[in-house]
């Protein structure tokens, strides 16, 4: 099954470029950096940046400290963003969208415009490479300044022929609730961007309510809590709002307690367009085939089921209509012939 899932036709839409690097390129990258990791060896550094020992979202993100310090300079940031379309060729992957906090990578005087513009170079490399196109999901990040966002959103609009396709909202969910960037998310949507949101992870259905109605969200990241409200559920179901799912990392972040208890399966039954995702190879240690292959183990997903929400991400790209078809339609007609 697993070989099987490998070569399915595959899109990912959420993925973090600062949750996953390779061990490797993290040992070389702190060698020209300057700085001590964790551990000296790859497979102990793998082990050790995988998140298995979170009681919540604020401990599973703080892993993330140790990559964003590799990230300081275009070159790494070219190469790791390189590598990521390399890593999702092997995966099957046919289009996957990468999102990071540009601003992330400031902290020695690089620019957003700089950051954005080497992870571009990256993504087209990769591409002309291993014929995997890909895109770019701005993210600001939920204790940020809303003035900080609105300077990101601007940055996102401007550097839009730069592979941006959408603006996001990351980072801690307890007490910070996303309509308080509302500005940032209004300017990103008349700048024409898709507009994505991490919401109903740490918080619960409220968090939801407010980035769709308050941040014009049309795709949701995580959204596991959705269920607490059956009207909001109906609503983001008759709306096609899509629910980008991370079943391994809401088991790492304590948001369920078991793969069978996740609400995916209720989803995807009660009609909602649903798709999975890994949110991060290196912290949660997966590659997209390992969610599909813990879908069908843990919630009973039927292979025609799989391959339905595999198509749902072709289909809820933040690419323009007739690009998305095409890649649907290329994975249906692969689904279709004889393997």
């Amino acid at each position: 099954m697993r070989e099987r899932l490998k070569r399915m036709p595959k899109a990912e839409l959420h993925v973090h470029l600062d949750g996953s690097l390779r061990p490797e390129t993290m040992l070389e990258l702190a060698v020209e950096e300057g700085l001590t990791l964790p551990a000296a060896e790859p497979e102990a550094l793998r082990r050790w940046m995988l998140v298995d020992d979170a009681t919540n979202l604020e401990e599973y993100l703080a892993r993330f400290d140790v990559t964003i310090a590799l990230l300081q300079r275009p070159e790494a940031i070219e190469r790791v963003a390189y590598e990521m379309i390399e890593d999702a060729a092997a995966d099957g992957l046919r289009y996957l969208e990468i999102r990071y906090c540009p601003h992330l990578s400031t902290r020695q005087g690089l620019s957003m415009d700089e950051a954005v513009a080497a992870e571009w170079r990256g993504i087209q490399r990769g591409t002309q490479d291993f014929g995997i196109p890909a895109r770019i999901i701005n993210c600001s990040l939920r204790h940020y300044d809303p003035e900080l966002s609105v300077a990101i959103a601007e940055h996102s609009v401007r550097m839009r022929d730069h592979g941006v396709v959408a603006f996001d909202l990351a980072g801690g969910e307890a007490g910070r609730p996303p309509e308080l960037h509302r500005e940032a998310f209004d300017l990103a949507a008349r700048g024409g961007l898709g507009i994505t949101v991490h919401a109903g992870e740490a918080a619960g259905w409220e968090s939801i309510f407010e980035a769709i109605h308050s941040c014009r969200a049309v795709r949701i990241g995580h959204g596991t809590r959705l269920f607490e409200n059956p009207a909001l559920l109906e609503y983001v179901r008759d709306r096609r709002i899509c629910i980008e799912t991370n079943i391994t990392s809401n088991l790492q972040t304590g948001v369920v307690r078991t793969a069978a208890e996740h609400p995916v399966r209720q989803y995807f039954d009660a009609g909602i367009p649903v798709t999975l995702c890994t949110d991060s190879w290196l912290m949660s240690g997966v590659v997209l085939t390992d969610e599909y292959l813990l879908a069908q183990q843990a919630l009973a997903f039927t292979p025609s089921e799989l391959e339905a929400m595999a198509l749902t991400a072709f289909e809820h790209a933040f690419l323009p209509w007739p690009e998305r078809v095409a890649l649907r339609d290329r994975a249906l007609a692969d689904l279709a012939s004889p393997s």
